[in-house]
Formats: structure tokens, sequence, C-alpha cells
């Protein structure tokens, strides 16, 4: 379907550009939000004659949205939701959350604008687009946390607070990539000796990582290099 944009749609053209959609999209999103009418003779001369006035109201709108932006851009909202020990979820965090975490803060966004290509599943700050008019949009900091003080812990860590038995796992983790990194570097050891020698140090790791992977992964690093 062909119709003409009464506003810029980011990845599909700016006001006035005659584009061709999918009938869908354009029934179920970009007509009855008023951001384009259909391509008919009729409707082209009426934006024609209104034109002017849509540039103007365009351009207040998004001064207006520019001041917002302004004094939302980096604030960050805290939401307390359960997880376990690994940082999953019991659940997920949606648009809808983060429009109504928001709003608490003081600005009226709807969830629509919430750009959010995936709910959020683990706990740790996420950076989130808000998007506030057609050519204005920002950054949110989204900080996912079991509780308020371990909301406070990540904001100065910057990372996701983790159980002890993870934090030991994932220092187990680092300590047998770095091995198997330095002995491929040296060239000594073939990688099935290589694998022998650092069953020690995975062996009281419960994390995801093998030493097989440790060791594959370091290879292909040292190769590419």
């Amino acid at each position: 379907m062909e119709v003409i944009l009464l506003e810029r749609i980011e990845k599909l053209g700016q006001m006035g550009d005659v584009v061709n959609v999918k009938t869908g999209y354009a029934r179920n999103f970009l007509l009855p939000n008023n951001k384009a009418l259909r391509a008919t003779e009729e409707n082209r001369s009426h934006f024609d004659t209104q034109r002017a006035q849509l540039e103007a109201e365009n351009l207040t709108q998004r001064t207006e949205a520019e001041a917002i932006g302004k004094k939302m851009d980096g604030k960050t909202v805290i939401l307390v939701r359960q997880a376990g020990d690994a940082g999953q979820l019991y659940g997920s965090v949606s648009a809808r959350d983060i429009a109504i975490a928001i709003t608490d803060l003081g600005f009226t966004v709807s969830r629509g604008q919430i750009i959010l290509e995936r709910p959020i599943k683990t706990i740790g700050i996420h950076g989130v687009r808000v998007v506030l008019h057609a050519e204005v949009s920002v950054s949110v900091n989204v900080n996912v946390a079991r509780t308020q003080e371990e909301a406070e812990i990540q904001a100065e860590t910057g990372s996701a607070v983790l159980s002890m038995e993870q934090q030991e796992a994932a220092e187990a983790a680092r300590a047998i990539a770095a091995a198997a990194q330095e002995v491929f570097e040296e060239g000594a050891v073939p990688e099935e000796e290589l694998v022998d020698d650092l069953d020690a140090l995975s062996s009281d790791n419960d994390d995801d990582v093998t030493v097989e992977e440790a060791a594959a992964d370091s290879k292909e690093e040292n190769t590419s290099n």
C-alpha cells in the first residue's frame, strides 16, 4: 500500500515522502496513529495544502521533546525483581514496566515509546532507548536488582551482583582461560596435554565454561591474531 508520511518514520522516510508499505503495517499502525495517509490523489492535494502547518506543528513538538529529552537522558530507574543466584529473573521486565517506572520519575511516556528488542530477563543495568519524537530519542538506564541495596551496589560498580558461588566460578573460568592462552602462546604443549594439565583448575568450577571450551576459545583468539 502506498502512503504519504505525515512525520519522519525511522527506516522508512521523511514527512511528505510517498512510500510503499505492507498493508497490515499501514492499517494497524501508520493510519490509525495519524502517521500517514493513503496516497490517493485527494490526500496528496490535501497534504500539499496542509504541509506548512504540519511542518510548523512538527517543529513545535520536536522542540518540546528536545527540552524533555535533556532532562530525561541518562536517568536511571530501579526495578526490584525476584531472581536466582545466577541473576536470572523469575519472569521478565517489559516495556510497560519501564514506561511506568519512567512515568514515576515525572516523565509521561507510553510503552510504545520504549524500544526494547526483547524483554529483560537478568539483573544488572540495561540501557534502553526511549523515543520522545520521531526525531528525538534518549537513553535511560534500567537498574534491575533483587533489592534496593543491590541496585545501589550495581549503580556503583556498573555490573550485576552475583552470589559468592557465581563470583568464584567466574574467577575460576577466567583463570582457566588465562592459563590456556599463555600455554598456546608459548606453543610448547599440545591441546590434549593442556586439557589434562588444567583439569585441576576446573575441578571446583561450577560455571558453564569447561576447560576444553576455554582452551578452544583461546586457541581461536590466538589464531585470529
